[in-house]
């Protein structure tokens, strides 16, 4: 019998919100805390910061290929490595933003594979992965895949 995995994370945020900051600390203490500010978030990332959408890209970027791994094994074609980027984009929409599209593109040096089952298998793992089924229905998700 399994028990469900919690991952933890906590904010401490100071000030209003054009011209305050926050620290966030992950539970796991994994990363040291780091800065997080509005800035980094509506215009160009910079100066050490980062945002909820990089933190959620990066979330997509492991979960995706951790997935794509997983359905690569199944096939009995294994990874010798994959280069797996998400890109997240908030934008403003009507009066308020919101997260307007996830885009996840994988290299993958993968022996023994065609380039249209490995386009299947990708596609398979965008669809399955707990990260892109949390989005699906409000981000719409895309991915390419290419062979090294």
């Amino acid at each position: 019998m399994s028990m469900a995995a919690k991952r933890r994370a906590n904010v401490v945020w100071e000030r209003d919100l054009a011209h305050g900051s926050g620290r966030v600390t992950l539970g796991s203490g994994a990363l040291p805390d780091f800065p997080v500010s509005w800035p980094s978030r509506a215009e160009e990332s910079s100066g050490g910061k980062t945002s909820p959408e990089e933190l959620l890209a990066s979330a997509q970027a492991a979960c995706f290929s951790m997935a794509l791994s997983a359905q690569l094994g199944r096939n009995g074609t294994p990874p010798e490595r994959l280069n797996v980027t998400a890109e997240c984009t908030f934008d403003k929409v009507g009066e308020g933003y919101k997260v307007t599209s996830m885009v996840i593109s994988v290299r993958g040096k993968v022996p023994k594979i065609d380039q249209a089952k490995f386009e299947e298998l990708a596609k398979a793992a965008a669809q399955n992965c707990p990260i892109s089924s949390a989005l699906r229905g409000n981000v719409p998700i895309t991915e390419t895949a290419t062979l090294e």
